[in-house]
Parts: C-alpha cells; structure tokens; sequence
C-alpha cells in the first residue's frame, strides 16, 4: 500500500505540477524515448546479474507491495515460539525438542506459531541450529561463528538485489542522456525544417534526459531504498533468534534468554518487557 501511494504523489506532483504551469503533456508521450531508456536499462541488468538475482527479480514487486512482515506482533509471535521452546529444554531437557525439531511441520509446538510456521526459511533456520544443540553441540562461541557466517551469507543475497535496482537507478540517468543524444541526431537530419519543427524534435530529444532522470529518483532509487529497508528489519529476525539461541546455550532461564532475543530488535517494534510476559503467559506449555 505505502508503494502505490508513494507511485501516486510522484506521478500527480510531476505531471500534475508540470499541466498547471500551461505546459502540454502530449509532449512527454514519446514512447521511442522509453523504449531506448528502459530497454537499453533492462539489457544492462541482464548483463550485470547472476542468474540468481534475474531470477529473483520478480519476487521482489511482490515484496515491495507487501511491505515488511516483521511488526511488532510478528515479533510477539518470534518471542513466544522461543519461550516455548527453552521452556521445554530446561524442564525436559534439549532432546525434549528433537521430536519438534525434526519434523516442524507436524510439530503442535511450530502450530501454536503460525505466521512463524509459515515462514520456511526462519524455521530452517531455527530447526538447524537446535538441531545441533539436541546433537550435543555445547560450544556457544562455535555456534555464534557459524550463524554469524549464515547470516552474512543471508545478507550477501538480498544486498545482491537491492545493488541490482540501485545500480538501475544509478545507470538510468545517462541512458536518458544517451536518448536525448540520439534525439539530437536526429534533429540535426532535419535543420533545414521550419523553427516550429524544429522546436518539436528539441523537445522530444529532452524528454530522453527527463525520464532517465525522473525513473532513476522516482522510482528505482527509492524501490532500493525501500527494499533494503524490508531486508534489515528481516535480519533483525534472525538475529533476535540468534540472541534467544546464544542465551539458551549459555545456560539462562527462558524468561532471559528472550530478554536477549528482545533486546536485539529495533525500537520502533521493539515489544516491551510487559507486553512480551503478558503474550507469553498464555502460551500452552509444550510437550515432548
């Protein structure tokens, strides 16, 4: 929603401000213009991508529609599912969890979590490492190397796509210069035509250099932006699980090992102390 309003104020602030000045907006409709600009921009894409990233590329309108799924209540959830989850370790011991752990999507623990549930990647991740806990893995600092590794690795991945539409925006606005340049040759074959012509093929070559520009900062610099924004509130899921993990092996209660876990999330959908005993008060204690 946020990505179409934010569509909306740019096209009615341009095109809107550019007709109350007098001007026409049958004039920007040159649609060779656009064609030079975003096809020459989608080519260069291709060209400097892996295939990993052309073929992610498409996900990733869908996830600037959607917006981040990491609030407050989604963090709630996050919390719970690891109070829940050291609980029953500490009360029946780690190999309580392996029956979970193994199989999370028939587990009752994972049901009682299902936004969390639904996201196969943080589950993954969760299973792997309290996997390697059941196993006997006792060294914290070991396990704090490997997920900082995964998750670097993780962070490696989506900086791939978001410097893949921040090099779009970076490179659009000489690919506009490059339209206008042609639009410029192209006028030069006509000198001898009357002043009116000429003024219109002058016009139409500038349109090149308007919509490189206006597509780079109108668009494909914030979608970046915007994109990395949702990738950072995704790591700060994941490091909030390493947190609660981290606490846990080190031998702390449940209710402080997801102090740890609550202290690694950003401010603004940071749950306090009192909303996450109250949300996990009413939890079902699990069983092994």
């Amino acid at each position: 929603m946020r990505l179409v309003v934010g569509i909306i104020v740019v096209l009615v602030s341009v095109f809107g401000g550019y007709a109350a000045m007098g001007a026409h907006l049958e004039v920007l409709f040159q649609p060779f213009e656009a064609v030079i600009i975003l096809g020459a921009a989608i080519g260069a894409f291709v060209i400097g991508n892996p295939p990993a990233v052309l073929k992610g590329v498409g996900g990733v309108f869908g996830t600037l529609l959607r917006g981040s799924r990491y609030d407050k209540s989604a963090y709630l959830e996050l919390l719970g599912l690891q109070y829940t989850l050291y609980k029953l370790a500490k009360s029946k011991g780690n190999l309580a969890l392996e029956a979970h752990v193994e199989n999370p999507k028939e587990s009752s623990l994972f049901a009682q979590f299902p936004r969390f549930a639904k996201d196969h990647h943080a589950v993954e991740f969760m299973c792997d490492y309290l996997r390697m806990i059941t196993l006997g893995t006792e060294n914290a600092h070991e396990l704090d190397t490997l997920m900082d590794e995964e998750l670097e690795t993780h962070h490696q991945e989506r900086e791939q796509m978001v410097g893949a539409i921040q090099a779009l925006a970076d490179g659009t606005p000489a690919l506009g210069i490059v339209a206008a340049v042609l639009g410029v040759i192209k006028t030069m074959g006509s000198i001898d035509q009357p002043p009116e012509v000429l003024g219109h093929l002058i016009g139409g070559a500038l349109v090149g250099t308007f919509l490189g520009v206006f597509v780079a900062y109108g668009f494909f610099a914030p979608m970046a932006q915007s994109l990395r924004s949702i990738y950072e509130a995704e790591s700060k899921f994941y490091l909030s699980m390493k947190a609660g993990l981290l606490a846990h092996m080190a031998g702390y209660a449940p209710a402080v090992s997801i102090e740890f876990a609550r202290k690694a999330l950003m401010t603004d959908v940071r749950p306090t102390f009192a909303e996450v005993e109250a949300s996990t008060s009413t939890l079902t204690p699990a069983t092994s």
